[in-house]
């Protein structure tokens, strides 16, 4: 299989730049078809993006004998309804995250897919990016010798957006929680790329501004397998925007954003201040390292296996009925 041909289901607005466009521009890579629930819609964008074919219906799109795996780019509550009807077809596939709605769906399409022998992935991207390879690789350098201590704030302020009808992120029954689940998911599973698994994990959530249904403010502490401990705090009512890690040695400190393109910084025995840009496709070295898989070229770390961990870590966090 030198190209991989992928079907995408749902064309938002996370398509537009993050992610289609890397699975048609990429090397070894197209997209062939795409699936919206309204025909206006989903036939502007694939003129747009030079698709061939479109669909208004997922099983069509599945059953296309010319797609080898799905990409689903839709809210969480249909990430397990369309991958179980992908697994059914045969067919590899990739789900945006988070995985599900919780931990129990999650366990579900993993355990679907082993089964079947085909490739779940996550688009928990930003373990294939190289700002966050060059942080992999300054912990595993021991370039702040052992890790102490992750601390994670995010905050934004409110906006109107937040209580717009169309928002499905503030909504608990299709995102399975608020900002937190959505955002707060890619840096747990970042974070255990970077430093291992978590094995125990605490948190509150609050309703702090009382705008939507979901959480708007949610604190909480870990441990990691090696020792190291962690905690954050995320707040979507807050003053400011504020994206800001910090890595803990034994001799030394690493500081970088998770969202934000900000400066990697390196303090210790070596003092180190690094611009990574990300690609204009943020997407393009995940669906790279899909298709590398999907080849048996290589291996590729965002898969659901390491996906379900955060589940259940999120989980734990919002007091969601533990898998």
């Amino acid at each position: 299989m030198n190209t991989v041909r992928w079907g995408m289901i749902g064309c938002g607005s996370v398509t537009e730049i993050k992610s289609g466009p890397a699975f048609y521009k990429a090397p070894g890579s197209a997209l062939v078809a795409v699936m919206g629930r309204r025909e206006e819609a989903v036939r502007d964008y694939a003129a747009r993006h030079g698709i061939t074919r479109f669909y208004t219906n997922a099983q069509a799109l599945i059953d296309d004998p010319e797609v080898d795996a799905v990409y689903i780019a839709t809210p969480p509550d249909n990430h397990l309804e369309y991958s179980l009807l992908v697994a059914a077809a045969g067919k590899h596939c990739c789900v945006e995250k988070p995985m599900s709605l919780n931990a129990e769906q999650s366990v579900l399409m993993q355990r679907t897919f082993e089964r079947a022998d085909l490739h779940l992935f996550v688009s928990y991207y930003r373990r294939s990016l190289p700002r966050f390879q060059q942080v992999r690789d300054w912990l595993l350098d021991g370039k702040i010798g052992e890790l102490r201590h992750l601390t994670w704030t995010l905050c934004k302020p409110p906006s109107p957006a937040d209580e717009s009808a169309g928002n499905w992120r503030t909504d608990p029954q299709v995102a399975g929680g608020g900002y937190f689940a959505d955002l707060a998911s890619h840096g747990f599973d970042l974070f255990q790329f970077l430093a291992g698994d978590i094995v125990d994990v605490a948190g509150f959530s609050a309703h702090q501004a009382g705008r939507y249904a979901a959480e708007d403010a949610v604190t909480a502490s870990w441990r990691f397998a090696s020792g190291a401990l962690g905690m954050g705090c995320w707040n979507f009512v807050a003053d400011r925007r504020e994206d800001r890690v910090e890595l803990i040695g034994s001799k030394g400190r690493i500081t970088f954003s998770v969202f934000d393109e900000q400066p990697l910084r390196l303090d210790g025995v070596f003092n180190l201040t690094l611009e990574v840009p990300n690609h204009a496709h943020i997407q393009w070295h995940h669906v790279l390292g899909m298709n590398a898989h999907i080849r048996g070229e290589a291996q590729h770390p965002a898969v659901a296996i390491e996906a379900l961990k955060t589940d259940r870590i999120m989980d734990r966090i919002l007091g969601r009925s533990v898998a």
